[in-house]
C-alpha cells in the first residue's frame, strides 16, 4: 500500500493553450480540488488572474509526479507542500521556477520551511540564509493560457 499525505501546488507561468487538455487531465488524474475537501477541479476553476492553487488530503508520497513533470518539461512554476509521514520522511516544499532543477526545502506540517545546523554552515552569512528562505518561499506568478503549441 502507498504512503498517502496531504499536499498542496500552486502552479503559474504560461501554458499553450493547445496543452490544456493534457494539462488539466493531469489534475483530475490526481483527484486535486480548489479547496481542502472540495469539489474536484473543472477547467472553471482556472484563475482569471493569479497562479492555480490545488490541493487534496490523501497524496501517494505526497508528490505530485506527473504534474509536476509535466510542469518541469513546459517551464510552468510551481511549489508543492506535503505533509510529513511518521517514520517515513518529514514535511516538504519544493519549488520550480521555470528555469534550472526543482529545489526541495526542508519544512514543518504547517509549510514553514526550516533550516539545520549544517546547511546554515554551508550557506555562511545571514544574507546567504535569507537568501534560502525567499528561495523556499518563492510564489509562482500567474497562470496564463495563451494561444499556441508548445515550443520544442
Amino acid at each position: 500500500m502507498v504512503d498517502r499525505v496531504a499536499a498542496t501546488i500552486t502552479i503559474g507561468g504560461t501554458l499553450p493553450s493547445a496543452l490544456l487538455e493534457i494539462f488539466v487531465g493531469l489534475i483530475e488524474n490526481e483527484a486535486l480540488a480548489p479547496e481542502w475537501d472540495g469539489e474536484p477541479f473543472t477547467i472553471a476553476d482556472l484563475p482569471a488572474d493569479g497562479p492555480l492553487m490545488l490541493m487534496a488530503s490523501e497524496v501517494a508520497w505526497g508528490e505530485f509526479r506527473e504534474l509536476e513533470s509535466f510542469c518541469v518539461e513546459h517551464r510552468l512554476s510551481f511549489a508543492r507542500w506535503h505533509q510529513s509521514n511518521c517514520g517515513t520522511w518529514g514535511a516538504e516544499r519544493a519549488v520550480f521556477t521555470g528555469e534550472g532543477e526543482v529545489r526541495t526545502y526542508a519544512s514543518t506540517d504547517d509549510d514553514v520551511v526550516v533550516i539545520d545546523r549544517e546547511t546554515v554552515v554551508r550557506l555562511g552569512s545571514a544574507d546567504a540564509i535569507v537568501a534560502y528562505f525567499d528561495n523556499a518561499d518563492a510564489v509562482p506568478p500567474g497562470l496564463q493560457i495563451v494561444p499556441g503549441h508548445a515550443i520544442s
